[in-house]
């Protein structure tokens, strides 16, 4: 349920309904927006009696939530969510684009990417410092050395830092270097990890699982909202399908789907889709058109010796035609 507060409700109002829910035994959650601040009731099994909250002063109505989600849902908070970071914002409607290679290697690779995918064009700097593989013999990352060296990218260039968080461990390490946190698709539904990255105080990249719905990709977003940290990035990476011409299927009918059903930004990983890189430029397009927030690009400076996912990987020269391509296409 949604206990939609006046528009001139003071704070000392809202508290006090956060109160009589906590007597009713459930959370209450504040959900501030653009005209007035609307409590969202947390814990509940079943429908609950609103009769002593219509009383209290400040209240406007109380309105069911019909989706299970209800933190993240749009029937909650109707105004888009912008994630701010500096002068970026993600959810304003700029095209904001994540670029970088699959997993740090050394100092000088990820600096010389860096450099050229910020002179494209390219806001935040990504790259894998803990690499969950499917083979437990294949390249697992640089750990906390990665992230010392994505801490010297970002001095260096300026560029914000995206890196995955794989457990409870390493998401302690990779909040100390990183400015978003990524949940990876292998971790969407490691419970565990999303409340603690609901206490993170950076901003959650979450990507979608191997074959998650949209319900369960939101149901996750909704663990870590529900610990107290608003400030999540939805990622469609593609899913799982019948086809094997590509690594995974894109599913851009998540973009205006999610759109549809919560206020949470959604960017596109057309990289991981694709599995190949001459697929990637068209899927980005086609992400931009149908209105994502932002893009994920792997880029490589050298991606035949990539120590990981180099046949997705654009050269740098790619990825400078990629912004290029999809000027066309932003809103």
């Amino acid at each position: 349920m949604l206990v939609v507060m006046k528009n001139d409700a003071t704070k000392e109002q809202v508290q006090a309904v956060i109160e009589e829910i906590e007597k009713m035994g459930f959370r209450g959650i504040p959900m501030p927006g653009a005209e007035r601040t609307a409590v969202c009731i947390v814990g509940n099994k079943g429908p609950v009696d609103d009769y002593h909250l219509l009383m209290l002063e400040g209240v406007k109505e109380a309105i069911p939530v019909t989706k299970p989600f209800k933190l993240v849902s749009k029937e909650t908070k109707p105004e888009p969510t912008v994630i701010s970071l500096g002068d970026i914002k993600i959810g304003a409607g700029e095209v904001v684009v994540m670029a970088g290679p699959c997993a740090v290697e050394s100092e000088k690779q990820c600096l010389t990417i860096a450099q050229s995918v910020k002179k494209s064009g390219a806001k935040i700097f990504r790259g894998g410092a803990f690499k969950p593989r499917t083979s437990p013999y294949s390249f697992q990352g640089l750990g906390e050395d990665g992230l010392k060296i994505l801490a010297k990218v970002r001095e260096e260039t300026g560029l914000l830092i995206v890196t995955e968080a794989t457990d409870n461990a390493s998401i302690d390490l990779v909040e100390q270097y990183a400015d978003i946190i990524q949940i990876g698709a292998r971790n969407m539904q490691n419970y565990f990890l999303l409340r603690r990255a609901g206490q993170a105080s950076k901003p959650i990249l979450l990507k979608r699982g191997l074959a998650a719905t949209i319900d369960e990709l939101l149901m996750s977003a909704e663990y870590i909202m529900s610990e107290g940290n608003p400030r999540i990035i939805l990622c469609e990476r593609g899913i799982r399908t019948f086809t094997n011409t590509t690594r995974n299927t894109l599913d851009l009918s998540a973009i205006p789907s999610i759109k549809e059903l919560s206020h949470l930004p959604i960017i596109v990983d057309p990289s991981h889709a694709a599995g190949r890189r001459e697929f990637v430029i068209p899927l980005s397009k086609a992400a931009v058109a149908v209105g994502a927030d932002g893009l994920i690009v792997e880029v490589h400076n050298d991606p035949a010796h990539a120590l990981s996912d180099g046949a997705q990987s654009l050269y740098l020269d790619q990825f400078a035609q990629l912004m290029q391509e999809i000027k066309p296409y932003r809103i």
